[in-house]
Order: structure tokens, then sequence, then C-alpha cells
């Protein structure tokens, strides 16, 4: 029995159905086939009933509902795309500014929808703040950052500064120096979320089979060790967990994300950090830390993910104790009041990464087969972003979604996603950009000024990024 220390922490706020939903065990048919019971899958079976209820729809999941990173993540709610810019970069600012319009309302509509079907995950509207909170370089980097987003066309009182005192008013960190106000951002329960949504789409007809595992696509037809299913259209949901299946696993590979949970907080200890609001943070860091308050008042927290050589799904939930060490230092870096804080929970999933470094939503209408996937760590309201977007592509529903620049029909993942290089490369690169970044984090550590070699890893960071993106 693996020790809290190896839990995540969502998976202990759900009962866990006491015995697994039927395994496919038979060769049967439906209108659509999905590979996955995680957001993705569940959010197009759950639009696909909204709008045709007599689809015949049937849900495949290698293991249990929310196995993946739908079940483990950090429970951000982002009202915008890890590499939008590459769709929207070129477009008049008139569409890009509707294209943040949407990304930013599918925040809104995630919470629309749990309040209808009564869905409770602990949603909360607290926005997000991206903080330059621990050394003075920050403060470019995140002025920076907010020029981007207002550059991709989001609305300038959605994403605003935040001077040191402002920030102070939200989160007090240990060197809030400012930051910026990201309105559109909500956190959630996710393993909370992906229960609720697999029990919400049975009762609208939907059929979901654990333990069944996916082991090829044929001709409109899924086969699993113990049965197959024939449809029309085949949805492939499987984002950072397709390894060994089908040759998604070259066009989207798997990076671990590391998460650790503190025990529940007193009232005097948020009274010093703050958040009362809940919002959800970020530093400006280039290797990546995120948190949150969560209902429960713990603080979750994420940093710091990595590549495994092999491109290899994280499955176990376990992470190290130096990793879990690792986090809890740099919480305690971002606030005094946590720097003996015991840590209740650390775990560990995998995101999924497209070698374009762009998110998808792809229809082959000739051969039947949708996927969606290439979120970079921001899935929780992405999936359900695309899981529309897929939903209306394979309704032929000539819906704004089904025209945004991220949907792509009559066309297939090998012609649209990159395929990865060939191992050692990938994780070469990935090991460079590691080095790179937390070098130029030491020298903005020590703060000193470093004006040849501060642009000189700026420029090797972009080069290894450019390699792996």
């Amino acid at each position: 029995m693996q020790s809290d220390m190896q839990r995540n922490f969502w998976a202990s706020t759900v009962d866990e159905r006491p015995e697994p939903r039927p395994r496919l065990e038979a060769n049967t048919q439906a209108d659509v086939a999905i590979i996955g019971a995680g957001f993705t899958g569940l959010w197009t079976a759950y639009y696909l009933k909204m709008h045709a209820p007599d689809l015949a729809i049937v849900v495949l999941e290698a293991e249990r509902v929310g196995h993946g990173a739908s079940g483990r993540n950090g429970g951000w709610v982002v009202g915008n795309l890890a590499g939008l810019e590459r769709y929207v970069g070129k477009l008049p600012m008139e569409q890009r500014r509707e294209c943040c319009q949407v990304v930013a309302d599918n925040v809104d509509e995630i919470g629309k929808v749990l309040e209808r079907e009564n869905i409770a995950a602990d949603f909360n509207k607290g926005g997000a703040i991206y903080a330059a909170a621990r050394y003075p370089d920050q403060i470019a980097i995140q002025k920076h950052y907010l020029a981007h987003l207002h550059e991709l066309g989001h609305d300038e009182t959605n994403c605003c500064w935040l001077n040191a005192d402002q920030l102070a008013e939200k989160v007090r960190f240990r060197n809030g120096y400012g930051g910026i106000h990201h309105r559109q951002v909500a956190t959630v329960n996710p393993a909370k979320l992906v229960a609720g949504l697999a029990e919400t789409v049975e009762r609208l007809g939907v059929t979901i089979h654990e333990h069944s595992r996916a082991t090829t696509i044929g001709d409109h037809t899924i086969n699993t060790h113990h049965g197959s299913v024939e449809a029309r259209n085949i949805v492939c949901a499987t984002e950072g967990y397709a390894d060994g299946f089908h040759d998604f696993r070259n066009h989207v590979i798997p990076v671990q994300s590391l998460v650790i949970a503190t025990e529940p907080l007193t009232d005097d200890v948020w009274q010093e950090i703050g958040m009362a609001e809940r919002p959800a943070f970020a530093d400006a860091s280039r290797l990546i830390n995120y948190g949150h308050r969560s209902a429960d008042g713990r603080l979750v927290f994420g940093a710091r993910g990595s590549y495994a050589f092999g491109g290899k799904s994280k499955h176990s939930l376990a992470i190290s104790p130096e990793d879990i060490h690792l986090r809890r230092d740099l919480l305690g870096d971002l606030f005094p009041a946590l720097e003996d804080v015991r840590i209740s929970y650390g775990w560990g999933g995998s995101l999924g990464l497209s070698r374009n470094f762009r998110p998808h939503g792809i229809l082959d209408r000739e051969s039947g087969i949708a996927t969606a996937g290439g979120y970079a760590g921001e899935g929780v309201a992405a999936a359900h972003l695309f899981g529309r977007t897929l939903t209306d592509l394979i309704l032929e529903r000539d819906s704004q979604l089904a025209n945004m620049p991220w949907a792509f029909a009559n066309a297939s993942h090998r012609q649209l996603i990159k395929r990865w290089e060939p191992e050692p490369l990938r994780w070469l690169a990935a090991q460079a950009v590691t080095y790179s970044y937390a070098s130029e984090e030491a020298l903005m550590r020590r703060n000193k000024p470093a004006p040849l070699i501060k642009p000189a890893l700026t420029k090797v960071n972009d080069f290894f990024a450019s390699i792996i993106e």
C-alpha cells in the first residue's frame, strides 16, 4: 500500500468505484468510438450527446477513468492556449482578438456546464497571478509576457499589470515585485471533475469500458485484447499516454510533471500568505512553478517537469523524496511561512507535447479518425475546448469553433503534426534546454549583472527550444 507521500491528493478526495466498469469482451458497433476516458474523450462524448442524442458512443479506457493526466494534474483552468501564437501570429488583430475571446470564454463555459450538470468539482474562478516573486530580473520577464498576451489579442482588462502593493493584496510572496493578473483563469479538483463527467455521460447513454486497452486501429475498427468496436468515427484522446499505441506516440510525446500538496494550513498561515480569493499563481521561472489554494486549505504546487529517455509515459503516481523536497524548498523560497511545512502528498503524471508545440483538433474524414492533444500542460481547459471542436468537426457543424485556426478537417495527424526526432536526439535536446534554463536561473539568483552571459543564455534557450518545438 502506498504511503500518502506517494499518492495523488486529488484521488483521495473521491470515493473510488468498488468495481471497475465492465471490460469490453465482445465485438460491437457504435457511431463513435473514443479511446481514452480522460477530459478530451469525455468532453467529446458529452458534446456529441448534447448535439446528437441518438448517437451510439463507446469509450475505451486502458486503466480506470482519469488514470492519465486528467486525474493527476495541477488543477489549473487557463483561458489561454500554449502555442496559440503559432496559430494567430500572422492573423489581423481583429481575428486574434476573436480567438483569444474564445479561449477566455472557455473557462466560463466549463463553469456553466459543471453547474448545469451538478458536478461538484471545487471550481473557483480566482484568476491567476504570474508574479515576479524571487528575483528582480523577473520583472522584465513578466512585463514581456504581458506584452505578448496583449499582442496575441487578449483583452487588457483581463490581463493587466499589478505593482508590488497590488500584488500583495492578492498574494504575499517573500519578494513580490509585481506581476500579471489574468482574470480568465480558474482552478478545479480534476479528479472530482473527471469522475463527475464520466457519470454524466453515462447518464446520457454513453458506454464506458475500463481495463480495455486499445491495441490497434484498423479500417474503422478498434481492437482490444478481448473485443473490438466498429465505428464510423474513432477519436484518439490519449494525449501524453499514447506510448505503445498506433503512431500517435511519434507525434505527441509525454513530458513528466510532478506535484505536491501540503497539509491543511492554519488560518494564521493563510492570513500571512493571502490568497483569500484562491487565485492560481506562478513565478517567472523558465522551469515553470505553479500552484493554488485547494478548497480544503492546502497549497497544491507543481514544478520543473522532465522528459524521460524513450518518451515513456508516467503511469505510477510515486515521486522521489528528492523531488518532494525540491518542491517544498521552492515553496519556502516563495513563502517564508512555508519553510517548515509538512508535505502530505506527492505524485506525478505526463502531459502531451506535440512536435509543432501547439494543440490540435484534427478529423481525417477519409479514415474517420479524429484526435486532439498537444496541450503542453494546459489540458484541463484545452480538453474542453477541443472536445467541443472535435464534436463540431464530426457532426459537420459550421460553427465558430470548427472555423478556428486549430481545427483541421480532411487531413490526418501525419500531415499536420511533425514526427519527433529519434533518440537520443530528443533526450539530448531536452537536457540542454533544462541545463540552460537552470544556468539562467542561477544568474538571476545571484542578482549580478551579466550583460554578455544572460543574452547568450537566452539565445541558447531559444536555439534548443526551436529544436524540440
